[in-house]
């Protein structure tokens, strides 16, 4: 088991928006979508079988006294990746997040429009995963929602260097800490789930924060500019799981 998860975390932290397989193609549409990818190759079989799959509509909550995420958030960006599936954020070592007594470190944060995460069925024009690994392999994801408003000035750097074309990626030219692109308040709902791309590994845990940040609509034009198409993944049974705040 602890070796499957350790590959979990490699096809996710490392080339997140892939896949083990990486020379299957996938997308969000048409032969190669959402709908098939269960399909496409025996590592994938989880994204058609799987009855804890991310995204979901975070709906019914439970309450819970919920511990706070403690955040140590210490390093900076590194690169920006195209990788043809969304726009990844590289970064560097040392960062963590300690919650349900363990420690996970910040390996990269990525985008996807629209959310693929939902909040009382609302969708929301951008959302930010940020993925973080435990020593023994598990993967931790902390969602951020992004409301049009104002620019965004962390989104604004990364979006300088962001590659326009799939395969590409780029140096940090300016500084971006990940923290500001957080909300100020960081409440959130927790549920466990899965990869959103395939191979659709479950156990994953997930923390969605409940206060939005505010992109510019131009910010999110440009990011579709980019993809071309949107990159979410609709969302997914819940299966009874229950959704802790």
């Amino acid at each position: 088991m602890k070796k499957a998860c350790v590959s979990m975390a490699t096809a996710f932290v490392l080339v997140a928006g892939s896949s083990l397989a990486s020379d299957v193609q996938w997308g969000y549409s048409g032969d190669g979508g959402p709908e098939h990818w269960g399909k496409l190759d025996p590592a994938f079989e989880m994204c058609a079988k799987g009855v804890n799959q991310s995204p979901i509509n975070l709906t019914g909550f439970i309450e819970a006294e919920l511990e706070p995420i403690a955040f140590h958030y210490t390093g900076l960006a590194t690169e920006v990746v195209n990788n043809g599936h969304t726009i990844q954020v590289n970064y560097t070592a040392g960062s963590t997040i300690q919650v349900v007594g363990k420690t996970f470190e910040l390996k990269q944060f990525h985008f996807h429009s629209p959310s693929e995460n939902t909040i009382n069925n609302e969708s929301f024009p951008m959302e930010g995963h940020f993925v973080h690994a435990a020593q023994d392999g598990s993967l931790a994801v902390v969602g951020v929602m992004y409301t049009v408003g104002d620019e965004n000035e962390g989104i604004k750097k990364v979006w300088k260097q962001m590659p326009a074309k799939g395969g590409e990626k780029a140096a940090m030219a300016s500084q971006v800490k990940a923290e500001t692109l957080l909300p100020q308040e960081q409440g959130y709902y927790r549920f466990n789930g899965s990869l959103t791309t395939p191979p659709c590994s479950e156990g994953v845990l997930w923390m969605v924060m409940k206060q939005s940040v505010t992109v510019s609509k131009e910010q999110v034009d440009a990011f579709v500019h980019v993809m071309h198409h949107p990159n979410n993944r609709p969302v997914q049974p819940l299966n009874a799981r229950p959704i802790l705040q």
